[in-house]
C-alpha cells in the first residue's frame, strides 16, 4: 500500500543522514585529518542557479543553488588551492606532472536560462570556465521537462490519477506531504525505466489541466539565440546532452546512438563547432553503462560525464567516458560542505549519490 507518511519519513531521514555525514567530514577537514583525501580534484554538477524562490511545493529543490552559494563555493575552493580547469582540458591537466593544485571543474546540465543570468556573472567574476550541457529537444521546445511539469501539475490538484506503468491508480494530493509523496512515486516509476510513455501520459494530463509542458520549457531553458551568444564567451563551452533527455540505458542500441549523435549535431549547428563533451541524462548506473560509454567514445567525443559521485584520480585518464561528478545540492548550501564533498569521503562512507 502506498503510504505518503512513509515516503515523507524516508525523504527526511535520508537528508538528515547526508547532512550528518557532511558535518562530520567537514569537522574532520577543519581538524586537519585526511589532508590527501581530495585526490586530483572534482567535477561539479549544477542545474538551476538563481536566487531562492521560497516555493511552498518544491520537489526538485536539490537541483537549485543560489548565486551566493556558488560564489562562496568557488571562493572556498580557491582558498584551498583548487585550480579552475575547463572540462575539455581535464585529460591534459591530469596528465601534467606539474599540476599547481587539484582541479575544480564546473558543469551545468539542461541549459536553464538562469545559468546565463545568474551563474555566468559568478564564473566571470572568478574567471572560472564552465560547460553547459544542452538537450536539443529543450532548445527546440519539442520535448518537455517532466519534473518541472509534475511540480506544476501536482501543485494545483487535490488528487492525482495516473498510470505509473501497472494501470491507473489515484493518489491524494491535497496536503503538502501527499504532493511530495506523489512526486516521489512518479520519480520512482521513471527510474531505471523506459520513460517516453510515462512522460507522454504526464504531458497529456498536464494539458488537460490547462498546463502547457513546452511552455514551461520555453520559460526555463535558453533558446538557440541565447545559447549562441553564451557559447561565444571565452569561459563558456556547450556540450551535448541528447535530444529528448531519455534514460539511454533503457533504449534500443540504435535509438541510444541516434540520441547521442543527433545531440552533437544540434550543438554544432548552434556553435559552429562539434562538441567535445557529453553528459548522460540522469547519469547514474541505471542510465549509463558500458554500452553508453562506448557509444560516446565511438561517436567522437573527447570525454563524457556521469552523475556517479566521486573525485578525479589518476585512473580518470583511463575512464574518460565515465567521469564522475559531485552535485552541488540545493539542500546543503553551506560553504563548509564544499570541502567535504570535494574530498570524496562522503561517497566512500555512504556508497551512494548525494544528488
Amino acid at each position: 500500500m502506498f503510504r505518503p507518511t512513509t515516503v515523507a519519513a524516508r525523504r527526511i531521514l535520508k537528508r538528515a543522514a547526508i547532512q550528518s555525514t557532511l558535518e562530520a567530514v567537514s569537522l574532520c577537514s577543519r581538524a586537519g585529518f585526511m589532508p590527501e583525501a581530495r585526490g586530483l580534484g572534482a567535477i561539479f554538477t549544477l542545474h538551476h542557479v538563481r536566487p531562492a524562490l521560497r516555493k511552498k511545493f518544491d520537489p526538485a529543490a536539490h537541483l537549485t543553488i543560489t548565486p551566493d552559494f556558488l560564489d562562496a563555493s568557488i571562493t572556498r575552493l580557491k582558498a584551498r588551492g583548487y585550480v579552475p580547469v575547463a572540462l575539455k582540458d581535464v585529460p591534459e591537466y591530469l596528465a601534467r606532472e606539474d599540476r599547481p593544485g587539484p582541479a575544480m571543474v564546473f558543469t551545468l546540465d539542461d541549459g536553464y536560462r538562469d545559468n546565463n543570468q545568474f551563474a555566468r556573472p559568478v564564473f566571470e567574476k572568478h574567471q572560472v570556465p564552465y560547460t553547459i550541457f544542452i538537450a536539443g529537444g529543450f532548445v527546440d521546445r519539442s520535448h518537455s521537462i517532466w519534473w518541472e511539469t509534475a511540480e506544476m501539475l501536482l501543485g494545483q490538484v487535490d488528487a492525482f490519477t495516473f498510470d505509473f506503468g501497472d494501470g491507473e491508480e489515484t493518489l491524494a494530493t491535497r496536503s503538502l506531504m501527499e504532493k511530495y509523496a506523489a512526486f516521489d512515486r512518479l520519480n520512482n516509476a521513471l527510474t531505471c525505466a523506459r520513460q517516453q510513455a510515462i512522460v507522454e501520459r504526464l504531458d497529456e494530463q498536464a494539458r488537460a489541466a490547462g498546463i502547457c509542458p513546452t511552455a514551461i520549457v520555453d520559460r526555463e531553458v535558453m533558446n538557440e539565440t541565447e545559447l549562441r551568444e553564451l557559447g561565444a564567451s571565452p569561459l563558456a563551452d556547450l556540450g551535448a546532452h541528447t535530444i529528448s533527455h531519455p534514460n539511454l540505458a533503457q533504449l534500443q542500441a540504435d535509438e541510444m546512438t541516434a540520441e547521442i549523435r543527433r545531440s552533437a549535431e544540434r550543438v554544432a549547428e548552434i556553435t559552429g563547432t562539434t562538441p567535445q563533451a557529453f553528459a548522460y541524462p540522469y547519469g547514474d548506473r541505471c542510465a549509463a553503462k558500458v554500452r553508453e560509454y562506448q557509444a560516446a567514445n565511438d561517436l567522437g567525443f573527447k570525454l563524457a560525464v556521469t552523475t556517479n559521485p566521486g573525485t578525479l584520480k589518476a585512473e580518470s585518464l583511463h575512464s574518460r567516458f565515465s567521469l564522475r561528478r559531485i552535485s552541488l545540492n540545493g539542500y546543503y548550501q553551506k560553504s563548509r560542505y564544499v570541502d567535504a564533498l570535494a574530498s570524496g569521503i562522503p561517497f566512500r562512507l555512504r556508497g551512494s549519490d548525494h544528488g
